[in-house]
């Protein structure tokens, strides 16, 4: 048995032990937190409120709504104020349930402790410790409720954050849930106070419309959730089809209700109510199933800025039937009264739909689904008012490293323009003289680890792939990708490439670890290691190359029933540890596993991306399907020059190329056109000399142009005129 392949069976023995070691304990991860702690009347008696507000000495039961709990001193004042995340707001994280959160408030808006009670991010599991998620959230003690707090950005009024590597997905999400559950019992209890609105003025406009024109005009608003995104059968048809609009304005009002009883609706109205119809079809109820008197309507919702509006028994009002007759069919219908003064018609609002959904493994979850609205401008003395509204986090992400995103685009850029000049390339180089093409892939390599790998922490990894998978089977959601702008980035440029030229252009040009075991290999050659470089054998690779497509369809598997396990187990990616974590945040069998990976790639070129790399299995599968591949000879069929020196075993005993493997060196391209070391230039070559015949360029189909061609090529000899 050779070196190389004893090294890779200890290698992989090594990994086995990574992946069987006890990994570092997870003390909130999917926690079982009890019913009278997420729901019961004494939320301290279960909650460490303690903790979140170090000075009380006692707390109060739950009130407000959304609901808090005071914090009082020894003499019965109060000096804060606890709550739940959950109570306030519900916002999904990366694995698309909310981190519950327990935060403290003083009274003056200080928030004073902030303690994640369970979260189900698999991600803080597998690569990431948890530490780093309390890292984050400690951040938040000693700032404002009510200040603009905003990942990674600061200045213009804003408190910038810094994120959690390799999760900033989780980073956002709890930030939003840190900063909208603050706000918002601040103002409740006072707090904080926002500047009045001017009252919303209707135009005196009263006329009778159709369905089709109020909703062309936007008086009507729809949201539709097709069963396929809640995991439901699809032959019954849309999970549910729902249309809602405001009553409140006489045109609306009488085209949808009838001049009758929308002047009976609006005598029940007191100042400060809003009528809101909602008419729906399909396999759920709007209302909830669980619906009884006295309680509240547990799936619809009506939010504006961070404020949420339910609705209980008393604020719904039956609707029989709507005027329209072109108004679509429906099974279900009501009216809803939001109570508030806060509330303004005027400025744009959302419907709110909270439903049942079936995740991968059959569990169901809460999922909310928005429907943004606003009333016409029309309808409205002044028309829309101006409304500032914040930019997305993402957008945020983006803005702030902007020079960072030109430098890797350009990047990008520079790569696919000089692999799509590779027959200028390989023409002009020799396969011992390739300096055009050697010193810009040491380049690429160096940029690629160094800046791409280390710096912006852009390596793309097989977890991205199960996401998105999960994504489309569940709910495609665009900001869950265009939070980290180098990945998203990263990954349009690989689905081009590898439709076009196949996975090579990545796996090794790219790659932010691939680069990094090709620099391993050149470090071993320039400290003397270069005679015990060798590869595997070709049989024996041709069977170990397998255990790559082998580990990809496993983790893909294995994540339809769990993503939990498969995030585990994606440990066989050693890309976290290396640029996202950091191998001194890691315990000793991390150490040892990149530490074997890159001490192999001293005596063998690229052996993880060969034999383990799921991410590269992955990439390959659709690289069969590229535009673009390279060129072969006849004679390539029974010639093994190229074979003998390809370091990715690429190609096999008939001279046939495997793009699924090639690596794109475009070594044997430059042998393809070299008449010094391909055999069948050679001999060409030495027959012409030996003739004395002149050497023609070669073609492209890798062979001399032939003497009579070229003859032909020349313009003939015209008639002599006096």
């Amino acid at each position: 048995m050779t070196f190389i392949s004893k090294s890779l069976l200890a290698w992989l023995a090594m990994l086995l032990a990574v992946l069987t070691a006890p990994m570092a304990g997870a003390t909130v991860y999917d926690a079982e937190l009890s019913p009278e702690l997420m729901h019961g009347p004494d939320l301290c008696a279960h909650a460490a409120c303690a903790d979140v507000m170090p000075q009380a000495k006692r707390f109060s039961r739950r009130m407000g709504s959304p609901q808090y709990v005071q914090a009082l001193d020894a003499a019965g004042k109060v000096i804060g104020y606890v709550f739940l995340s959950t109570d306030v707001v519900d916002i999904p994280a990366y694995s698309g349930k909310p981190v519950i959160t327990l935060i403290g408030m003083d009274a003056k808006g200080v928030i004073t402790g902030v303690r994640v009670i369970k979260h189900s991010e698999p991600i803080l599991l597998a690569g990431i410790p948890e530490s780093a998620l309390l890292k984050f959230i400690d951040q938040y003690v000693g700032l404002r409720g009510d200040a603009k707090l905003e990942i990674g950005r600061g200045g213009d009024g804003s408190v910038g954050l810094d994120a959690i590597s390799g999760a900033t997905v989780t980073a956002i999400a709890e930030n939003q849930v840190i900063s909208r559950s603050a706000y918002e019992i601040g103002r409740q209890v006072g707090i904080f106070t926002t500047a009045e609105r001017p009252p919303a003025r209707f135009t005196p406009i009263d006329e009778r419309l159709n369905w089709s024109k109020l909703a062309d005009e936007g008086s009507v608003g729809r949201l539709k959730i097709s069963a396929r995104e809640v995991g439901a059968d699809s032959a019954r048809g849309e999970y549910i089809d729902l249309y809602f609009g405001y009553l409140n304005t006489p045109t609306l009002g009488n085209s949808l209700l009838g001049e009758d009883n929308y002047q009976r609706l609006m005598r029940d109205l007191k100042p400060d109510e809003h009528a809101i119809f909602v008419i729906a079809s399909g396999q759920t109820s709007f209302k909830g199933s669980g619906f009884v008197r006295g309680g509240i309507y547990d799936r619809i919702q009506v939010r504006q800025d961070p404020q949420t509006y339910t609705f209980r028994d008393t604020d719904y009002l039956n609707l029989y039937h709507l005027q329209p007759g072109d108004a679509p069919d429906y099974r279900e219908s009501g009216i809803f009264i939001v109570r508030s003064k806060h509330f303004n018609p005027a400025w744009p609002w959302t419907l709110t739909l909270l439903v049942n959904k079936l995740d991968a493994k059959g569990a169901k979850t809460f999922a909310h689904y928005d429907q943004p609205y606003w009333l016409p401008a029309r309808y409205l003395e002044g028309g829309h008012p101006k409304v500032v509204t914040a930019r997305p986090a993402w957008q945020n992400i983006w803005l702030d490293r902007i020079p960072q995103i030109a430098l890797f685009i350009a990047t990008l850029l520079f790569t696919a323009v000089l692999y799509a000049q590779r027959d200028r390339l390989v023409r002009a180089s020799k396969r011992k003289h390739k300096p055009l093409i050697s010193w810009p892939r040491l380049v690429l390599w160096i940029i690629s680890a160094g800046f791409i790998g280390f710096y912006l922490k852009a390596q793309p990894s097989i977890t991205q792939i199960m996401t998105w998978l999960h994504s489309l089977i569940n709910q495609w959601r665009w900001e869950l990708f265009l939070s980290d702008p180098f990945i998203f980035l990263f990954w349009w440029f690989i689905i081009i490439t590898v439709l076009i030229w196949g996975r090579g252009l990545f796996c090794g040009w790219l790659c932010p670890f691939g680069s990094l075991q090709h620099l391993m290999l050149k470090l071993g050659a320039a400290i003397g290691l270069k005679r015990w470089q060798k590869l595997l054998p070709k049989k024996l690779h041709d069977k170990l190359r397998w255990l790559k497509y082998a580990i990809f369809f496993g983790l893909i598997g294995v994540s339809l029933f769990s993503m939990e396990t498969a995030e585990h187990l994606a440990e066989i990616e050693p890309f976290k540890t290396t640029f996202l974590v950091g191998v001194w945040n890691r315990t000793w069998p991390f150490w040892l596993f990149i530490g074997a990976i890159l001490g192999l790639s001293m005596f063998s070129e690229r052996p993880y991306c060969k034999y383990l790399c799921p991410m590269g299995a992955g990439l390959a599968l659709p690289g069969k399907f590229r535009l673009f591949g390279l060129r072969r000879k006849a004679e390539c069929t029974t010639c093994h020059a190229c074979a003998a020196g390809c370091g990715s075993h690429a190609i096999d005993s008939e001279g046939k190329i495997d793009q699924m493997e090639c690596m794109l060196c475009l070594d044997c391209m430059i042998m393809y056109y070299d008449d010094h070391a391909c055999p069948p230039l050679v001999k060409e070559r030495k027959q012409r000399e030996a003739k004395g015949q002149a050497l023609t360029r070669i073609g492209a189909d890798g062979y001399f142009l032939s003497l009579d061609s070229l003859r032909a090529m020349l313009p003939s000899k015209g008639k002599e005129h006096p």
